[in-house]
């Protein structure tokens, strides 16, 4: 990235980059201009998490239907029970902690990682970035991510970057911290889950979409994993391309999540939601 005093400023100005933004926002203002979320715009909420968290899980391998998801009560079995279970509980918990996101954006990484293990706090490994020695235990998926101490560099130099504010627009931010904890994969475990919920709390408290009906997971899913391979390996080369690629890539499943969200409003006022 730019050494600039405003690195994410400086991304905002990579070519191609400005035409995402704009499709972002106008898709944006459309939803929350429909009718229907004049007078019901927390059910429209609550369904876009539940459809946000399914898409997570699903790129974390538990490509479950919704109506399954809804239907499901019982997540504590291992494996694609326990991994909806976690997106779940990430994407309920990510709305309580804008305000610690502000103040300490790693303090609300590691609380993100806690919810994922959920029934785990027992393991050391839980609710902090992985040590030396210590792997990834999650299909691995795209770069192999740095040892340790690069890590806790980069995770450090993220937190800083964040708290000392920027001008640029909220997708460039928000994608940004999603490929920087892709890349980094700093736990052993849950890395997806946990940056599609950081990408999710920036576009919130940003501004852009405050009521959160704007499921960014929906569109990465939609788009597929190898899609977000793609994107990822363009983040990690640091090249201006590589980054606009991966800023149009975040910036299109912002707007595939719109979709479905206005797909909801349609339903609702039709009757049939």
């Amino acid at each position: 990235m730019s050494t600039s005093a405003d690195p994410l400023a400086t991304l905002a100005g990579l070519p191609g980059v400005a035409e995402s933004v704009e499709a972002v926002r106008t898709a944006v203002d459309r939803v929350y201009g429909h009718r229907v979320m004049r007078r019901r715009s927390n059910e429209v909420t609550s369904e876009a998490a539940l459809r946000g968290a399914r898409g997570s899980a699903a790129l974390a391998g538990a490509d479950w239907a919704l109506e399954e998801v809804r239907r499901r009560t019982d997540f504590g079995a291992e494996g694609e029970p326990h991994t909806v279970g976690a997106a779940l509980r990430v994407t309920a918990e990510a709305g309580q902690l804008l305000s610690v996101w502000r103040q300490s954006p790693l303090r609300v990484l590691a609380r993100l990682h806690l919810v994922a293990a959920g029934g785990a706090e027992d393991d050391e490994r839980v609710g902090r970035p992985r040590l030396a020695g210590e792997e990834v235990r999650e299909q691995l998926v795209g770069p192999e991510p740095p040892d340790a101490d690069e890590v806790a560099g980069r995770l450090d130099g993220l937190a800083r970057l964040l708290l000392a504010g920027s001008e640029a627009p909220a997708l460039v931010t928000a994608a940004v911290v999603h490929g920087e904890l892709l890349a980094l994969r700093p736990f052993t475990s849950y890395n997806g889950l946990v940056a599609r919920a950081a990408e999710r709390i920036v576009l919130v408290g940003s501004g852009l979409d405050p009521k959160s009906v704007c499921p960014a997971e929906v569109g990465h899913a939609e788009q597929g994993a190898a899609a977000c391979v793609a994107g990822l390996e363009g983040y990690v080369s640091g090249t201006p391309e590589g980054m606009a690629a991966w800023i149009a890539h975040c910036g299109r499943s912002v707007e595939l999540g719109v979709r479905e969200s206005t797909a909801v409003c349609e339903a609702m006022q039709r009757g049939a939601a």
